[in-house]
């Protein structure tokens, strides 16, 4: 019966693929409607957009504990992270030129870097933290360090913290969700006030992952193939479908 109850859910496989093509239709949406209008189709495309990071967030922190080397797993996340940089840039809004993919070069903080060098940023949290005997201060000062590198990145430091709060908590899913919300609303605090009100508050559109996740039945797939397809897949189509975006943009320009 308990068998039963577990394969009704959604696979890791199912999950991730939502992800995918929530994160499609709000990069779409960067590239039919730039800026921040607040005209219905690219406020609710980018409400569905918000479902992607937690999603992505959640099996960083899973990553971390069933990988069979952590070493090589970071490493593929900085080679994902360094190859994403130039397909981020490429694909925003804000590509002017070739100097675009220099960080801080046009004197602009946020949104130098994809989400990917925040995800990676929070494996290493889980890491630091991992070790009852490291002492607390160096913890701290190691997760306040990761919080500057990576705050530069699409989501900021705050996705390394969701991925730092799901890993620590993974028996307590209500704590999990309560420190991501309050994150994610810290970032939704930053946006409303630096960037655009409406826009701001869109970040709360995080929630519509949370019964997605409940629904998350603690398994890969059923078919070994597909897991391993799978297991490469946004590796990569996250560049890739940001790439094309961004040599899109810059025909139509």
């Amino acid at each position: 019966m308990t068998e039963q109850k577990i394969c009704r859910g959604l696979d890791a496989n199912a999950l991730k693929l939502i992800a995918i093509a929530a994160m499609t239709v709000d990069h779409v949406a960067w590239l039919l409607f730039p800026g921040y209008p607040a005209a219905a189709v690219p406020v609710i495309m980018h409400i569905i957009g918000r479902i992607t990071c937690p999603i992505m967030c959640f099996f960083i922190a899973e990553g971390f504990y069933h990988t069979h080397d952590r070493k090589k797993y970071a490493l593929r996340l900085l080679a994902l992270a360094v190859v994403s940089h130039f397909a981020y840039l490429l694909a925003s809004n804000n590509y002017l030129d070739p100097h675009s993919f220099i960080p801080f070069y046009y004197g602009e903080l946020l949104n130098q870097t994809g989400v990917v060098w925040s995800l990676l940023g929070g494996l290493l949290m889980l890491w630091l933290c991992e070790d009852e005997k490291r002492p607390m201060g160096v913890k701290v000062a190691g997760v306040i360090l990761i919080c500057i590198l990576t705050l530069p990145a699409d989501w900021s430091c705050i996705a390394a913290l969701c991925v730092l709060s799901i890993g620590s908590n993974r028996s307590n899913p209500q704590k999990q969700i309560a420190w991501c919300l309050f994150y994610v609303a810290l970032y939704a605090v930053v946006y409303f006030f630096a960037l655009d009100k409406l826009y701001g508050l869109m970040q709360l559109g995080v929630v519509l992952a949370i019964p997605l996740l409940a629904l998350y039945n603690g398994r890969r797939g059923k078919n070994p193939a597909v897991n391993r397809v799978m297991k490469w897949l946004f590796y990569i189509y996250y560049p890739l479908h940001l790439f094309i975006l961004g040599l899109i943009q810059l025909q139509i320009r």
